[in-house]
């Protein structure tokens, strides 16, 4: 990745005197009267709107048949967009092929597990292994960069829309074709090594020719599993391909121009090995919509702080969030008043250089129609445009924190392989879930205080003092060295059960749990110990006296200490947490599934040995550091009903008010402190 940011048009700079922290969002003129455009544009400016992305699901318009281009509507869009000030994040519109394209080659069209078709009338019908698809994508791609590479409003390039959102996976014949391409490269044309790998003794499963190979289609039985985690690998491995075709495309016609996607890191983002595509892109986007649950506000944090680990620490861009009410859950809740506010700052304080939502004007038709907007379907005299408004203001007065770091003392890994290995059927509690249990480590983590890169298990582990893996079943020996190397070199590392389970290719590791970090957490398991849903077993110690449900196990210590013990049950008085003193570090292994007051009495107790940066305020508060070369900026949220404070002093960016030695905090309310 380079670190290149957002390439701002000069009027933009002049218009905000500097560049701008990026605010605007999903812009779709095709959808409206041209009539309509200059009071967008009016609008946008009225709001501090500078960045607006057009073209995503524009295909269709820009070539209503083949051969037949119509770009005039794109070239005054683009020209009013620049005349009034706002650049634009210009996309490929490859995100969703014609329906000219998908009649006349029905092959273009993705194919489930079950062997159904998936028919053109929704959105991103395409394979990622058709030919067909890419070869004319491309050349859409091609004539867009061609004709608006060097237009002045042009500030970047937004490849696709979501890749791996939709249409992760397809089961076709063109795709089958690919994934036997895409074996032969790994397993070096070798049918032994393929065999080898897939344990294909198991259910007479051997192969002797290359042509026998599909993908894993629907079976009676659970599917071989090495063979399903390596279609994992192919399936991100072709979107990936897609991205990078059309990446090409641009550096080759527009090298000045910096490139993106938006990734969906949460939720459908499993479909995709996102921690290796960053490398292709000039700056890391994501797209995040809020859950209506009572974590709603964890998981906004976990998902801000995973962007961040993607991007190394550098400034990420939100390409997609929602003002309001998103249109395709069961129910979908308006945000309450102040929350919009506080969502947004929560990202900016987490490493966002930009907010952009969808969409900007809401849709009168389409599937659509009923998701919020910046400007609603009650116009622009309505609370809620109002508060986009007074957003970009306070947004606009951010921009000295532009290009600042947040700096996190902490590491949760989270690997894409190990969720997509963790949750397959045939496990010992086949209701087990990756994320669930990444999040409530999370939770706890960001409860207590403690800021958090969220990274791969692949990512440099040397500056943290903390490092927290949740349910890590699959790991490599490379990765499992780096995570005992941090232990050895200082820092406090966590393991829960469940980890290291398992080699890359879904292959037990022998000799007892937890297979590759034995050795580093001075412990072993004989046997997978998984409670019913009915039974819970007591603990005590370090966690407190809890009881514990879902997972406990029998751990046999090599050369570790009890930090909690079974207070009942088959295991009485055998340890259920564990820690080991390794060189300058520790290793601690929790082989219990805690509950949340037993969790947090974990993590403080361990924090406050790794002697690990905490912002301890009241409850209720969230406070986050961003650093830059000259200025500590404290973004301080309060998720709370009434006033609290933090002890620091220094200047509020939003409103001007200057604090000694204490800041109060309004209910609902936001801070920026530029601390003295």
């Amino acid at each position: 990745m380079t670190a290149q940011w957002i390439r701002w048009p000069a009027n933009v700079v002049a218009r905000f005197g500097g560049e701008p922290v990026a605010f605007g969002g999903d812009y779709n003129p095709e959808q409206w009267d041209e009539s309509v455009w200059p009071q967008d544009v009016r609008l946008m400016r009225e709001a501090g709107v500078n960045l607006v992305t057009v073209g995503v699901f524009s295909w269709s318009v820009l070539q209503p048949a083949p051969g037949r281009w119509n770009f005039g509507w794109l070239d005054r869009v683009l020209e009013l967009l620049h005349t009034g000030g706002i650049a634009v994040d210009l996309a490929t519109a490859t995100a969703s092929p014609p329906p000219w394209l998908t009649t006349r080659f029905p092959e273009v069209l993705p194919v489930d597990r079950h062997g159904r078709v998936m028919a053109q009338g929704g959105r991103q019908a395409w394979s990622p292994s058709s030919p067909v698809y890419r070869e004319h994508s491309l050349a859409l791609v091609e004539k867009m960069a061609e004709r608006y590479g060097k237009h002045p409003a042009l500030a970047l390039w937004h490849v696709s829309n979501e890749l791996g959102g939709h249409n992760s996976r397809c089961y076709g014949d063109a795709t089958a074709a690919a994934f036997r391409a895409w074996l032969r490269n790994r397993y070096a044309d070798s049918l032994d090594e393929l065999n080898a790998a897939w344990s294909t003794a198991t259910w007479s499963q051997a192969y002797s020719a290359w042509e026998e190979i599909q993908p894993p289609r629907l079976t009676f039985t659970d599917s071989n599993p090495t063979q399903v985690l390596d279609f994992d690998r192919f399936s991100s491995d072709q979107l990936r391909e897609q991205l990078r075709a059309e990446i090409a495309v641009l550096r080759r016609v527009t090298p000045d121009v910096p490139v993106t996607t938006n990734l969906v890191l949460f939720d459908a983002g499993k479909n995709m090995d996102y921690s290796s595509w960053t490398g292709d892109l000039d700056l890391v986007a994501s797209d995040h919509y809020l859950r209506s649950t009572p974590d709603a506000h964890a998981e906004l944090s976990f998902s801000a702080d995973r962007a961040r680990g993607l991007s190394a620490g550098r400034p990420w861009l939100l390409m997609e969030t929602a003002v309001g009410a998103t249109s395709w859950r069961p129910v979908n809740p308006a945000k309450r008043p102040g929350q919009l506010r506080r969502d947004v700052f929560s990202y900016v304080a987490r490493g966002a250089d930009g907010i952009c939502f969808f969409q900007w004007r809401a849709a009168l038709a389409g599937a659509e129609r009923f998701h919020s907007a910046m400007l609603p379907h009650a116009g622009s005299d309505s609370r809620k445009f109002r508060e986009v408004a007074a957003l970009g203001a306070q947004l606009a007065s951010c921009a000295e924190v532009l290009g600042s770091r947040v700096v996190a003392d902490c590491a949760l890994l989270f690997s894409e392989e190990s969720w997509w290995a963790a949750e397959r059927e045939g496990h010992p509690h086949n209701g087990l879930s990756y994320t669930d249990s990444a999040l409530r480590w999370y939770t706890s983590l960001r409860d207590a205080g403690i800021t958090v890169d969220i990274v791969p298990p692949s990512a440099d582990l040397s500056g943290y003092r903390l490092v927290v893996a949740p349910m890590l079943y699959l790991v490599s020996d490379r990765d499992r060295a780096a995570i005992a190397e941090a232990a050895h070199a200082g820092a406090t590392v966590v393991l829960t059960y469940f980890s290291g389970i398992v080699d890359p290719l879904d292959r037990v590791r022998p000799g007892g749990y937890p297979g590759a970090f034995r050795e580093l957490l001075g412990v072993r398991v004989e046997e997978f110990a998984p409670l019913p849903e009915a039974e819970s077993v007591a603990v005590d110690g370090v966690t407190g006296a809890t009881v514990v449900s879902d997972w406990h196990e029998e751990i046999d210590v090599t050369d570790a200490v009890a930090e909690a013990w079974y207070a009942g049950g088959d295991f009485a008085g055998a340890p259920a947490v564990t820690r080991a003193t390794r060189g300058a570090g520790e290793a601690w292994y929790v082989g219990v599934e805690l509950d949340t007051d037993a969790r947090a009495r974990l993590v403080a107790a361990i924090a406050e040995r790794s002697a690990v940066a905490m912002t301890t305020s009241d409850t209720g508060l969230e406070v986050v550091i961003r650093r830059s070369a000259e200025h500590d900026y404290a973004f301080l949220i309060n998720h709370g009903d009434a006033a609290t404070s933090a002890a620091m002093s220094g200047t509020d960016l939003l409103d001007g008010s200057v604090h000694k030695g204490e800041t109060m905090v309004p209910a609902g309310g936001v801070r920026v402190v530029r601390i003295a």
